[in-house]
């Protein structure tokens, strides 16, 4: 277990912030014994918080070729036929996971290739699981396209309590099923934009990990 670079500013605005709220109590506060205890109890959760969001766990990946990888931990939410607008212009299948806070947030790419297709899309701050949330949120699109030429769209989705959505790639990168593709801060969903021919893996209410739970086959 380690604590993903992407929350050490996170962690620096806590940990600052424990500072001054336990020194300002001390210093005026400090003959009143429950004062400094809520200070303690305010302090510890806020560093267990920030800790626990930001942690990126030890697994052991493996690529499969012709199968499509969860890119987040969470919770599917959503198993449905759409009409794809952004890219495709076409049906497609859109499979989604979603991420409460306690879930780690480190995304992952689902298949090996290259980056046809990436755009960030300014929005709103709809709840995570709101039909809406995939076209008017803040919301990155991203295509990979692998060496047999099968697509895979999926959108890193902001939700009520998400603010920064981070992405490392760029278009016409290659990269790797299963390594980190980037960052959601504070809870929210990832929408996957599938062939209809793929043979799906899970249902809705299953459970999934990142980089680890298989979604599809080709």
């Amino acid at each position: 277990m380690t604590f993903h670079k992407e929350g050490i500013p996170s962690l620096i605005i806590t940990l600052v912030f424990i500072a001054l709220l336990n020194g300002t109590t001390h210093y005026f506060l400090g003959d009143y014994s429950m004062v400094l205890i809520t200070g303690y109890i305010i302090s510890l959760f806020l560093l267990v918080v920030i800790l626990q969001f930001f942690r990126s766990p030890s697994r052991k990946f493996s690529q499969k070729d012709g199968i499509v990888i969860s890119p987040a931990d969470g919770k599917v939410v959503v198993i449905e036929e759409v009409e794809e607008t952004e890219y495709f212009n076409q049906k497609r299948l859109q499979v989604s996971v979603f991420m409460s806070p306690i879930n780690v947030h480190l995304n992952r790419y689902p298949i090996s290739g290259k980056i046809k297709y990436f755009k960030y899309h300014p929005g709103l701050y709809l709840v995570a699981w709101h039909p809406k949330s995939s076209t008017e949120n803040e919301r990155t699109t991203i295509v990979v396209e692998d060496n047999k030429g099968r697509s895979v769209l999926f959108r890193q989705i902001a939700g009520a309590l998400a603010r920064r959505i981070v992405f490392f790639g760029k278009e016409d990168f290659s990269v790797k099923q299963t390594h980190e593709c980037g960052f959601i801060k504070f809870g929210s969903r990832v929408d996957l934009l599938l062939p209809l021919d793929v043979k799906l893996r899970v249902k809705l209410g299953d459970k999934v990990k990142g980089g680890i739970s298989s979604i599809a086959e080709f």
